[in-house]
Parts: C-alpha cells; structure tokens; sequence
C-alpha cells in the first residue's frame, strides 16, 4: 500500500512502528547514548586514522572504509569531555549524514535498544548543558540514562557553541 510523504517529511525519517523506535546504543565515559539505528552504516573496532591538517579538534581525521574516505570524529571531544586515554581503544559506529561517511569515535558500542516512544522525554534541565546541544532527548531506564543524540547537530560544525 503506498501512502504519500506530508510535506517537508523527508522519506526514510518515518517510523517503521511509530509505538516503538530502535536505537543503538554506545558508552562514552560510562555514560550511556545512543542514535536512531536506521542512521547506523557500520560499526567498528580501533582503526587506523589520519590527521587532517587545520581541522576543528573535534574531528580526528579520516579512515579508509572498503574504498570510501570517512571522517572521524571524537564524541568525547564534540561532547566537551576529555580526550580518551592512548592506551585504551575505543570503537567507531559509521553514519551516513546526507550522502557523507562519518566514523563516531566512541569508547564502546553497547546493543540495539527497541523503546517504546511513549517513555521518551524531552531533555531535562538537569542534562548536561554541552550535552543538551546535541541531544533531543532521554529515555530513563530502570538502571541508567539514555540520551539520544541529534547525529545531524553533532555533525554540523557550522553552528556556533
């Protein structure tokens, strides 16, 4: 059955089951995140990255992915945390963001989460004011917090902080 797309609804932001929706899920300082699973490409162990001369910090630089240039970016970093030790390795989940790769640099990939979209809430004032930048909102589990990352504003180096 084809339905029409309302307009200004982009194809493929449309919900599968609107009752729940799917994340993956990473570590980042122990703190867990996730970003919606329909924008997941790929996932990672440590890869070899080169620096990009004169690039924001938070971008750590480009990997080679099966032939394709994708650049890396440190979430510690975006998310105004400290960089991540050199001894420990960390894990990347590969986005696509308007036909571009972009490797998220994370310190562990966690699992799919399916939620039900009636637990979400918007982003309390309590979170993180760094965090709310680039947040859209929580899921409150029974033993942790989940915030959902807005892959689009955490790829978007345009806007000011």
């Amino acid at each position: 059955m084809n339905q029409l797309v309302p307009a200004g609804k982009r194809p493929g932001t449309e919900l599968a089951a609107p009752e729940t929706q799917d994340f993956v899920t990473m570590f980042i300082e122990g703190q867990l995140f996730g970003i919606p699973v329909l924008t997941v490409q790929d996932v990672l162990g440590p890869q070899k990255i080169t620096r990009i001369p004169l690039a924001p910090r938070e971008v750590a630089g480009s990997l080679n992915l099966r032939g394709r240039i994708v650049t890396a970016i440190d979430v510690r970093l975006r998310l105004g945390l400290k960089k991540r030790a050199e001894d420990k390795k960390g894990m990347s989940v590969v986005v696509d963001q308007s036909g571009e790769l972009y490797s998220l640099m994370v310190d562990q990939v966690g699992e799919v989460l399916s939620l039900p979209a009636a637990k979400f809430e918007r982003n309390p004032p309590t979170l993180d004011p760094h965090w709310r930048d680039f947040s859209i909102g929580i899921y409150r589990l029974d033993d942790k917090l989940l915030v959902v990352l807005d892959v689009g504003k955490l790829l978007d180096f345009t806007r000011n902080e």
